[in-house]
């Protein structure tokens, strides 16, 4: 629902700059920087398998929740259509232990992902101009808080992103962004002090819409 939320949003704000679509606009061109101001739906696409430390499945499951947050993207262009972006911002997630007899809160943590991704950008000097790129991320957790008496460690570390948009011009230097990227992330949970763990695959969507300043 987040996320049809955001798209929706997008394709309204569209709708609305359609009159100044007749104006003139500022192209993407090598030299030029974005500076995107969005909102961004997290959604962890989680999975992961909670042991103890004997290596016996406990038959609970890693469940994280999405959260909705502003991120800031920062793009240039080495030339008309290759560019790079560095994506900025930070989301806090419940996580969870599901099984049979229901979910228990074991943990909120704040993380910062960044994201730097290589872009292609088709049609650079049209009004719509779609892009597909891919990179690296990072996770780093921090202010985690631990819930319900259980004590859990998530590790840092890296991952890659794929990516695909589209920039709609509106007037001038402005235009409309729509964003979608998918981050492939893992991380181990080390609980209560090693005595269960687990290996998980976050993997989030992270869907956005937003407001492009050409420079």
């Amino acid at each position: 629902m987040k996320t049809t939320a955001i798209f929706a949003a997008g394709l309204l704000a569209a709708a609305v700059a359609g009159p100044a679509l007749a104006q003139d606009f500022t192209p993407k061109e090598k030299g030029t920087w974005l500076v995107t101001a969005r909102v961004s739906d997290v959604a962890p696409s989680e999975s992961g398998d909670i042991y103890t430390a004997a290596g016996v499945n406990t038959n609970l499951d890693v469940e994280v929740s999405d959260y909705v947050v502003p991120t800031l993207g920062f793009t240039y262009f080495f030339t008309d259509n290759i560019a790079v972006e560095g994506i900025l911002g930070t989301s806090k997630h419940e996580v969870s232990a599901k099984g049979p007899g229901g979910t228990t809160r074991v943990h909120d943590t704040w993380v910062v992902p960044p994201v730097v991704t290589v872009q292609y950008h088709f049609n650079p000097k049209g009004r719509v101009s779609p892009y597909v790129g891919a990179g690296v991320n990072a996770m780093i957790f921090y202010n985690g808080e631990d819930k319900n008496g259980f004590k859990v460690d998530l590790d840092n570390g890296f991952g890659y992103a794929l990516q695909a948009g589209v920039d709609i011009a509106v007037k001038g230097d402005w235009s409309i962004n729509l964003d979608a990227k998918k981050v492939f992330f893992e991380t181990d949970a080390n609980i209560n002090n090693g005595a269960l763990k687990s290996n998980v695959e976050l993997d989030p969507w992270v869907i956005s819409a937003g407001v492009t300043r050409r420079f």
